[in-house]
C-alpha cells in the first residue's frame, strides 16, 4: 500500500535562495537537524547519486537517493535506490512556491511504502517522516531566515599538522576513538560504538582548561582511509550546530597531512550566561574557536606522534 503524505511551512527569504539552500546538500547537516552526512556519488547535469547517513526515529540509517533538481521550476525530485528496512520504497518531491518577491512556501511531498505492507512498519515510517518533515521544515524556516540577519554567527576553521609517517596510521588513529581516554589527555571518558561498520557513536566527557568537564554526543562517518565527518549532536551552551570532519592525505615526499575542520552556529542567547553581560559575538567566536582548536590541535599532535612511531 503506497502512503502520500504533504507537509509546508511559509518562509521569509526569496523562493530561488530556498531552492539553492536545498540544492547543495553540503548544506543539509547544517539546516536539518536528523541528517548527519552527505556525499555525493554521481553528478550528470541535473540528475545525481547522493548517499545520505541520518537519524530516523532516534536510529542512524543511510540510504543512497537519486535527485532530478529542475532550477526552472523550483522543484527537486528524489527517490531513495535502496531503503533501509522497515522502508521497502521512498520518494518525493520539494516544491518551492514563490509566495511574494521576499517570501516563500515550501511543500514536502513524500510517497512510501512498507515491507510486506506490515501495519506496524507502516507506523514506523509514518511517525519518522512526519518528525523529521517538521523539524527539517522548521530548521530550514528558521536557517534561511538566519542567513538574513547582520550577526555572523556561523564560522568555519581549519587547523593541519604534517606528519612524517603514513596517512593511515594517523586515521586509525582518529578512527579508534574508544581508545581515547588512554591516549588523550583532555579525554576523561569514553562512551563508544560502530552499530553498523563505518556509522560510529561517540560520547565522551572532555577536560576544559579550566579542569572542569562537559559531555558531547556524536555521530561519526567513517571513509578509511582518509575521512571522518561528524555532526555533534549534545551540545555546549555557546552552540546551536557544530559539524565538522578529520581528513588524512598522503603527499609526495613520503610524509602525510592530517586536517580537523569545524563548522560552528552560536548559541546567542547563552552567551550572557555563559561569558558574562558585557560578552559580544566576537568574544563568543574566540571562545568557542579556541577552544575547539585546543582539543583538534592535541589530537592532532597525538595522531602524528603515534603514525612516526608506527615507522
Amino acid at each position: 500500500m503506497l502512503r502520500e503524505v504533504e507537509h509546508t511551512i511559509d518562509i521569509g527569504a526569496p523562493a530561488p535562495a530556498v531552492y539553492r539552500l536545498i540544492a547543495q546538500v553540503e548544506n543539509w547537516p547544517r539546516i536539518f537537524p536528523p541528517t548527519l552526512y552527505v556525499d555525493h556519488l554521481e553528478k550528470d547535469g541535473d540528475t545525481e547519486r547522493i548517499r545520505i547517513w541520518a537519524t530516523a526515529g532516534g536510529e542512524p540509517k543511510n540510504w543512497t537517493s537519486r535527485r532530478t533538481l529542475d532550477a526552472d521550476a523550483l522543484r527537486i525530485t528524489f527517490r531513495q535506490e535502496v531503503s533501509t528496512p522497515p522502508v521497502a520504497a521512498m520518494g518525493g518531491t520539494w516544491i518551492i512556491e514563490p509566495l511574494t518577491g521576499t517570501t516563500s512556501r515550501v511543500r514536502l511531498l513524500h510517497d512510501y511504502r512498507a515491507i510486506d505492507d506490515d501495519p506496524d512498519g507502516l507506523a514506523w515510517i509514518d511517525e519518522a517522516v512526519d518528525r523529521n518533515s517538521r523539524s527539517e521544515l522548521a530548521a530550514l524556516k528558521s536557517n534561511v531566515e538566519l542567513v538574513h540577519t547582520t550577526e555572523d554567527v556561523t564560522f568555519s576553521f581549519e587547523d593541519s599538522i604534517t606528519i612524517a609517517g603514513a596517512a593511515k596510521d594517523a586515521y586509525d588513529f582518529v578512527n579508534e576513538a574508544g581508545r581515547w581516554p588512554e591516549r588523550l589527555p583532555h579525554v576523561a571518558t569514553v562512551r563508544f560504538e560502530e552499530p553498523t561498520p563505518g556509522l560510529q557513536v561517540l560520547e565522551m566527557d572532555t577536560r576544559a582548561k579550566d579542569g572542569s568537564t562537559h559531555t558531547t554526543k556524536s555521530y561519526r562517518v567513517t571513509f578509511p582511509h582518509h575521512k571522518i565527518a561528524y555532526k555533534q549532536i549534545t551540545l555546549p551552551a555557546l552552540m546551536t550546530l557544530h559539524t565538522g570532519y578529520w581528513t588524512f592525505i598522503e603527499n609526495p615526499d613520503g610524509t602525510s597531512t592530517a586536517t580537523s575542520q569545524h563548522t560552528v552556529v552560536l548559541n546567542t542567547a547563552n552567551i550572557a550566561r555563559v561569558l558574562g553581560p558585557d560578552a559580544t559575538v566576537a568574544d563568543a567566536r574566540k571562545y568557542v574557536h579556541d577552544a575547539l582548536s585546543t582539543n583538534s590541535r592535541a589530537t592532532l599532535g597525538h595522531a602524528k606522534d603515534h603514525a612516526e612511531n608506527q615507522r
